[in-house]
C-alpha cells in the first residue's frame, strides 16, 4: 500500500511555496466535489444516459467519450451523447429520462478513488474536518453519500440548490466555509474540473486539481492555475497536512 505521504504532487510554485509544501500547518479543513474527486461515479452517469440513447434505438455511446462528461452532469451528458444544447427543445425531455434512469440506479458500479478512504480516515485522526461541495442536486448528492458511506464523516454537504448560485460561483464553498466555522484561507478545496479551481480561488482557498478525475475534454488540469495538481489522491495528504 503506497504511504500516505507518497510525493505524487507535481511540484508546482505556489503562493505558499512549492505544492509539496502546500499551507500544512495554515490547512484546517478539507473540501471536496464529489464526481470525480472523491469518487468514480462515471459507470453509472454513463448507464443512465446510454439507456436514454437505447430507448430510442440509438447504441450505446462510447464509454471513454462519455466518461468525459461526467462532471458536467445533464448538460455535459446530454449534450455529449445527443449533441442537444440546454436551450434546445429536445433537451428537457432528454434530461427527464436520464435523471430518471440514473436516480432508479444511482450507486450501482460507484466506487470511492483508490486512497480517498486512507485520506478521509487521516483527515479524522488528525481532527481535520471535511466536506463534499458539488454541483449535484440535493435530491441526488444525499442518497449517493449515504450510498458511499461518507455521510457520516462529512462536516458538510453542499449541493449545486443549496446556495442560489452552484459553481464556479464561489458562494456553495463560502457556505461550507460558514457551516464548519473555518475561514476560507485556511481551506483546501480539491476538485476535477476547471470551475473547481475557478470557485475555490474566487472563495479565497487554496486549490488542488484532482488529475485523476474525469477533467473534461478542454484544458488540461495544468493549465488551470491551481495551487497544485495530484495524479492520484494518495497524493494528496502531503498537501494538506505534515508527516506525523
Amino acid at each position: 500500500m503506497p504511504d500516505m505521504f507518497e510525493p505524487l504532487a507535481r511540484d508546482l510554485a505556489t503562493p505558499f511555496g512549492t505544492a509539496s509544501q502546500l499551507l500544512h500547518g495554515n490547512v484546517r479543513a478539507v473540501l471536496f466535489d464529489l464526481d470525480g474527486t472523491l469518487a468514480d461515479t462515471a459507470l453509472d452517469l454513463v448507464a443512465a444516459v446510454n439507456k436514454v440513447r437505447t430507448d430510442r434505438g440509438l447504441p450505446p455511446g462510447p464509454y471513454e467519450t462519455l466518461r468525459l462528461q461526467a462532471s458536467h452532469g445533464a448538460r455535459g451528458l446530454i449534450g455529449s451523447a445527443f449533441g442537444v444544447a440546454p436551450e434546445d427543445a429536445a433537451f428537457p425531455a432528454l434530461r427527464d429520462a436520464f435523471l430518471a434512469n440514473y436516480e432508479a440506479a444511482l450507486c450501482v458500479q460507484s466506487r470511492l478513488f483508490e486512497g480517498i478512504p486512507a485520506l478521509l480516515d487521516a483527515l479524522a485522526a488528525r481532527g481535520m474536518p471535511w466536506g463534499i461541495v458539488t454541483n449535484k442536486a440535493t435530491r441526488l448528492t444525499h442518497p449517493l453519500v449515504k450510498l458511499l458511506g461518507l455521510a457520516d464523516g462529512a462536516a458538510c454537504v453542499v449541493s449545486g440548490d443549496t446556495t442560489p448560485h452552484s459553481k464556479p460561483h464561489p458562494a456553495p464553498l463560502l457556505y461550507a466555509a460558514e457551516c464548519i466555522g473555518i475561514a476560507p484561507g485556511h481551506i483546501v478545496y480539491v476538485g476535477d474540473d476547471l470551475r473547481d479551481i475557478q470557485a475555490g480561488k474566487a472563495a479565497g482557498m487554496a486549490t488542488v486539481a484532482a488529475a485523476y478525475g474525469y477533467c473534461g475534454d478542454s484544458l488540461a488540469p495544468a493549465e488551470w492555475q491551481a495551487d497544485a495538481v495530484v495524479e492520484r489522491a494518495g497524493a494528496i495528504a502531503p498537501l494538506v497536512m505534515s508527516p506525523a
